[in-house]
């Protein structure tokens, strides 16, 4: 049989088997059953390195998101490659603390931070807050104030940009819910310019995920370029500027332009204006560790009917939400190749929802009983796993070169309902 293509960084068939780095995946997935995702470390390292090289002659600050994948080993072996952290919420911020990285480098985005949040962000120290609404902007500055803290902020800038991206992680036009106008950042900077408590350090935008284009980028550099000379104009001058994250991968061979482009483009545009002194920020998640990661499923049954087939597997949307929330496509691979009937499926789990599929129309070599390892689920797929129909999550192998550790156990049944009480 012809090879089929391997799905991500560091995975590989050999012999008819598939590979990650030098680990045998079914040999793997007998060992510890299914689903079970795997990560390549090799493949973590190489991407987080790519964007320190194509930073490297430009002061930078790289800031890993950790939504995209939270395990605390995941974030613990970036911390050590130099990583900073970009967070959302304070259980994030909590499971950066564990892992052993370093608050002060740490930027908190969200919309939505409450107030417990902040005080904890605060008491821990986190260096930068991403500040979207005059309402959080004066409840950071009130609780800085009570704790004698002065933490630097940056204001996020809605630039009003289409990203060309699908529209659930589009995040830089009017109609979404993230950061302000240019404007009311405008009044916000003035405002935090004259507050003891606060530190105006940056000015940040994110305008979507999974971009494959970089012009999105270059139009919204533009439109901070404005804001940051009105800025200059009135007096207050910034340290950095954050484009955020959101630099695609290629899931079924989509052309992703090098790093160093969009590096370069921003730098010529900030240099131009005058702003080349600005330290620029990043916080890509999905470019990291995606390509690093695979979740493998076995096929429990092969439902022909006569007008669809169906392969239904062991891993469902509570494992992999990816395909059922977004429609996204994703490379599906058996793990052992073997002689079978080449059909089109609807790959499909076992979850009591129509929308918990992986793909429709899926032409693959496979059968019962056979190993599939879906491809590059390194992000966004464990971390957003649920419970759903009370199904205990999946374990997580991190691979290093021939050894597998186990960096999450299975759950068990108790830990269903280990926070329950009958009373």
């Amino acid at each position: 049989m012809t090879a089929v293509f391997a799905p991500g960084e560091h995975y590989e068939y050999r012999d008819g088997t598939l590979y990650c780095e030098n680990v045998n995946l079914a040999a793997l997935a007998r060992e510890f059953g299914t689903p079970l995702y795997v990560y390549s470390k090799a493949s973590i390292l190489e991407n987080f390195q790519t964007y320190q090289r194509a930073l490297e002659d430009i002061d930078h600050k790289i800031c890993y998101a950790v939504k995209a994948n939270s395990n605390i080993a995941v974030l613990s072996l970036l911390a050590k490659a130099g990583a900073n952290f970009d967070i959302v919420s304070a259980g994030e911020l909590a499971r950066v603390l564990k892992a052993g990285g370093n608050p002060a480098g740490v930027v908190f985005s969200g919309v939505g931070k409450t107030e417990e949040e902040i005080r904890y962000a605060l008491i821990n120290d986190v260096g930068t807050f991403n500040i979207e609404s005059v309402q959080e902007l004066d409840r950071l500055e009130s609780l800085a104030r009570a704790l004698n803290k002065k933490p630097r902020i940056y204001i996020r800038v809605n630039p009003d940009v289409d990203a060309h991206t699908h529209p659930h992680i589009s995040t830089g036009l009017q109609s979404n819910k993230f950061g302000v106008s240019p404007r009311r950042g405008f009044e916000l900077f003035c405002k935090a310019k004259q507050s003891d408590s606060l530190i105006p350090a940056g000015i940040d935008c994110h305008i979507g995920s999974q971009l494959t284009d970089y012009a999105p980028y270059f139009e919204a550099c533009e439109k901070l370029l404005d804001m940051l000379t009105h800025l200059r104009d009135a007096g207050i001058e910034l340290e950095d500027i954050d484009f955020g994250g959101g630099v695609g991968v290629s899931y079924r061979g989509e052309s992703i332009p090098p790093l160093t482009q969009l590096v370069n483009g921003l730098k010529t545009r900030l240099t131009a204006a005058g702003f080349g002194h600005l330290r620029l920020v990043f916080e890509p998640g999905r470019s990291i560790v995606a390509a690093s990661g695979v979740l493998m499923s076995e096929v429990q049954y092969i439902k022909k009917g006569p007008s669809r087939n169906f392969a239904v597997l062991d891993a469902g949307m509570t494992d992999l939400i990816r395909p059922a929330l977004y429609d996204a496509w994703m490379p599906i691979v058996p793990v052992e190749e073997k002689i079978r009937e080449r059909l089109v499926y609807d790959v499909v789990g076992p979850v009591c929802e129509s929308s918990d599929r992986f793909d429709t129309d899926r032409e693959l070599l496979i059968g019962q009983g056979d190993l599939v390892a879906i491809g590059m689920a390194g992000a966004y797929a464990m971390s957003m796993s649920s419970r759903y129909n009370s199904r205990p999550r999946a374990a997580e192998i991190l691979v290093n070169a021939d050894q597998a550790h186990v960096i999450r156990r299975r759950e068990q049944f108790e830990d269903l309902w280990a926070l329950e009480s009958l009373e």
